[in-house]
């Protein structure tokens, strides 16, 4: 219930109790400002309202607004002078902040080492780069919304803050990063109650930090699948922030047309603007990048270009994998007695990260049709909410693999097994290894889909 709908609701009850000639002098100009800390602010029309009617009808008005909202309430009497005085001072410190100087840096969640200086530029993301520095120069008036996507570790989440530091240093303007699954929980909080029994503060958190910026920057908008009361709030947000001329960044691992338990109507509004895609680095790229992670690593040893391109060869797409491998070559040098790092020293220190890069590379999509085709059921079924035990266990079985050969999540995982909760595939990720340590077949079986799959 907003303050303007409770108000009437108090004035309409009052009325009834008083005189017409008491309510229209103390109450017919009255109004409710605001709920705040367990008070009441209610605005008055003169100072002398202020003494009666706390002397006179204090314990009449807390009892009315106690049965509308079953909270009680300290009540405060103001002067609508008095309000606008203390929205200028506010509005006067915000003024006074010099152009270029941000706003609550330290709310707006941005990594300040992520920049357009550092972001490596090749053929697969030159034009995601210039589309995000576009944004960056122009927030709100070019490309709104810019939905950015592609596989995970190809440099979305870089260009996401590169875009929000740009702003947050040559403007004024309130930026805000989140994960999808960060607006999930403060939605959620939405429902808790404070201790006064009411959620209008949370209800008023929520809409400030959403609602009240320049730059709202959402990563991994498709955990929003299956959450279907927070992608209704997300609906509200966007046309908000949209309709206001207000800057909108979104990140997904796939397109808008992919994300099916996303509601159409936001499907269709991330195409409003532009959609951009981050391809996998090509070889000269992902050779670049591992000498820029040379260079600002200033290590003391000398890596020679024959190392750089086994790298490049054979460690994959994933940008964190490429610079993990470096840190895990110079650590290995160094616990090997300080050995120069060569050709044959790479390979041997980075033959099991290879290995793990290889199966990380493994998709759900290819585990799911594997164990699918091993039990004689569709993907579809997989995918299914069938409970059958037909079904049910060989589903099991996929997410167990998926957890253990790749890199996904557990709400990313569950979102590919038909928007199912992470807890669920959690359980049977824990299901499967315990059944494992007392079931030699199934053992037996899991070894055999995982050479299968490898």
């Amino acid at each position: 219930m907003n303050t303007q709908v409770l108000w009437t609701n108090f004035l309409n009850q009052i009325k009834d109790e008083l005189s017409s000639l008491a309510y229209d002098t103390w109450f017919n100009d009255t109004k409710l400002y605001k709920l705040e800390e367990g008070k009441a602010i209610i605005i008055v029309p003169m100072p002398i309202h202020k003494k009666h009617l706390s002397d006179n009808y204090d314990e009449q008005i807390k009892y009315i607004i106690n049965k509308i909202t079953g909270t009680n309430f300290e009540l405060e009497f103001v002067l609508e002078e008095e309000i606008k005085e203390e929205e200028e001072v506010m509005t006067a410190r915000i003024e006074s902040i010099p152009e270029g100087v941000p706003h609550n840096r330290e709310q707006t969640n941005l990594n300040q080492k992520y920049t357009f200086e550092n972001f490596i530029v090749g053929n697969s993301n030159k034009f995601a780069q210039a589309a995000a520095l576009s944004v960056a120069e122009n927030p709100g008036k070019m490309y709104n919304p810019l939905f950015i996507y592609g596989n995970s570790g190809l440099g979305k989440t870089h260009l996401m803050h590169a875009i929000g530091n740009y702003i947050v240093n040559n403007t004024n303007k309130r930026v805000l990063y989140v994960t999808s699954d960060q607006f999930i929980q403060d939605f959620i909080g939405i429902n808790k109650k404070d201790n006064n029994g009411t959620n209008f503060n949370y209800v008023d958190f929520f809409k400030n930090k959403y609602r009240n910026v320049d730059v709202l920057i959402i990563d991994d908008i498709q955990f929003l699948g299956g959450a279907t009361q927070t992608q209704q709030e997300f609906f509200h947000t966007f046309n908000t922030l949209y309709s206001d001329s207000k800057q909108i960044i979104i990140s997904s691992d796939r397109s808008p047309d992919d994300l099916k338990l996303l509601e159409d109507r936001l499907r269709t509004r991330f195409c409003w603007g532009l959609t951009v895609n981050i391809f996998p680095p090509d070889f000269n790229l992902r050779m670049e990048i591992i000498r820029r992670k040379i260079a600002a690593g200033n290590f003391e040893k000398e890596i020679p270009e024959d190392v750089i391109e086994y790298i490049a060869s054979n460690m994959g797409n994933d940008v964190r994998q490429l610079e993990g491998s470096i840190t895990r070559l110079v650590a290995y040098s160094a616990i090997m007695g300080g050995t120069s790092i060569t050709l044959n020293l790479a390979i041997d220190a980075l033959k099991d990260f290879i290995s793990k890069g290889i199966s990380e590379k493994n998709d759900v999509h290819r585990i799911q049709k594997i164990v699918a085709e091993f039990f004689q059921i569709s993907v579809e079924d997989i995918r299914s909410k069938k409970r059958s035990s037909n079904i049910a266990f060989p589903r099991q079985i996929a997410m167990y693999l998926c957890r253990n050969l790749t890199s996904e999540s557990f709400p990313k995982i569950g979102t590919e097994f038909g928007g199912k909760d992470h807890s669920t595939v959690m359980h049977s990720v824990e299901k499967i290894e315990n059944e494992i340590k007392v079931n030699q077949d199934l053992k037996n079986i899991i070894e055999k889909l995982k050479k299968e799959i490898e």
